[in-house]
């Protein structure tokens, strides 16, 4: 916020007033100087592309203007300049240091201005010394008004960029792009190549609006790798580019550790317009994952988990028709009976194996699977009742029903 000046002193002297009243003729020639000064001292201002000199002098003609007038006790502090100088070099890309770099430029301009034209007055030399501080007080509230300005215009330009990047995307993830000059736009608008390889990340959020892969973007770039990112009131989706030294493995390795809940990548694709297919499949892989986990799912990698994701009505009635008696059993037991034949199936069938990953003896695994075979009807001897079996249980994890996996 701006404070609150009383310029009285420097107004009401006499002498001051009148020395500034004399400079305000002499504003063009003034402006042009301080307009070199500044090309001087800052180089992106020597740059015609980016601060066209007519801008400069606009610039420092409207601010001397100011400054100058109410030094002559004529005005009272009008701050408009500043703002409108703020807002133009902040749409023109200048880094605010080399803004209030040139403000300091001024500062100094004007100030050794007047001493320069007051010089051979000792009565208007001893009031501008007197009244220093109420006029770099001017200068100050100028230099504070600018930032501010400039600070707005740039958080806009932010908000108005973050809108079109959304809506870009938007477009992109939901195929209502049809011509191919639109993709070419979007894709530029999100500083994606055309054409390359990409996969599509789902994850899921906990909070509506709130990041489920936190600054992912900036953790992206840092790996070459450029992607754009939207996050809904469900989940976080993005789409990100793969190039060296990027692959997918590293992608999902980096993913990982930023997850705050189940994730979902899709197969790779090479162009830009097949983007809505990739969406769908890190959708349903994010939904194979374990409920309530971090777990990541890559939908090439787990098609029985991605197929039951697909049709959930279909996979609750399979888990339902196969695994029925299991589940209708008290927590404690059917929790085990389903931890158990989970083990036996990471360990590829192996009693011994799931034993030793569950920490009991093997012949407890044996009776615990020949529970299930009584229970179920299914006997793990035959292929076509094992394969019934391990889709009941995926469908039970999918469902989160049991012991599934990691839990809050």
């Amino acid at each position: 916020m701006l404070r609150t000046m009383n310029p009285r002193r420097a107004s009401d002297d006499p002498s001051v007033r009148a020395l500034s009243r004399d400079l305000l003729t002499k504003l063009d020639d003034l402006a042009t100087q301080l307009a070199d000064r500044i090309k001087a001292a800052e180089a992106l201002y020597r740059d015609e592309r980016v601060v066209p000199p007519g801008d400069l002098l606009r610039s420092c003609r409207n601010n001397l203007d100011h400054i100058l007038t109410q030094l002559a006790g004529d005005a009272r502090s009008n701050v408009a300049p500043a703002r409108a100088t703020g807002r133009r070099r902040a749409e023109q890309g200048i880094p605010l240091p080399a803004i209030l770099h040139a403000y300091r430029v001024g500062g100094r301009f004007v100030w050794e201005t007047l001493l320069a034209r007051g010089g051979s007055s000792a009565t208007t030399r001893d009031a501008l010394l007197q009244t220093a501080a109420d006029i770099w007080t001017i200068i100050d509230d100028y230099s504070e008004a600018l930032i501010e300005e400039y600070r707005e215009t740039v958080a806009d330009q932010a908000h108005r960029d973050a809108q079109v990047r959304t809506a870009a995307l938007g477009s992109l993830l939901d195929g209502s792009l049809r011509d191919e000059s639109r993709l070419w736009e979007s894709a530029a608008m999100l500083q994606l190549p055309h054409h390359g390889t990409f996969v599509v990340v789902a994850a899921e959020t906990h909070n509506p609006g709130q990041e489920a892969l936190p600054r992912v973007e900036e953790a992206l770039r840092r790996q070459n790798a450029a992607s754009a990112w939207q996050v809904g009131t469900e989940q976080q989706i993005g789409v990100v580019t793969i190039r060296p030294p990027l692959t997918v493995a590293k992608l999902c390795q980096r993913l990982s550790t930023l997850a705050t809940g189940r994730v979902g990548v899709s197969e790779q694709y090479s162009s830009l317009d097949q983007t809505p297919a990739a969406l769908r499949q890190a959708r349903l892989a994010c939904a194979a994952a374990t409920p309530r986990s971090r777990e990541l799912v890559r939908y090439e990698q787990h098609p029985v988990g991605v197929l039951l994701a697909s049709v959930p009505e279909l996979g609750g009635a399979v888990t339902q028709a196969v695994l029925g008696p299991v589940l209708a059993l008290p927590p404690p037991d059917r929790d085990i009976l389903l931890d158990t034949l989970r083990a036996w199936f990471a360990e590829d069938g192996s009693a011994t194996a799931a034993a030793t990953r569950l920490h009991v003896h093997r012949n407890t695994v044996h009776y615990r699977l020949r529970r299930v075979e009584a229970l179920t009807g299914r006997s793990l001897t035959r292929p076509a009742a094992v394969g019934e079996l391990h889709l009941a249980l995926e469908g039970a994890r999918i469902l989160s029903v049991g012991s599934t996996g990691p839990r809050d």
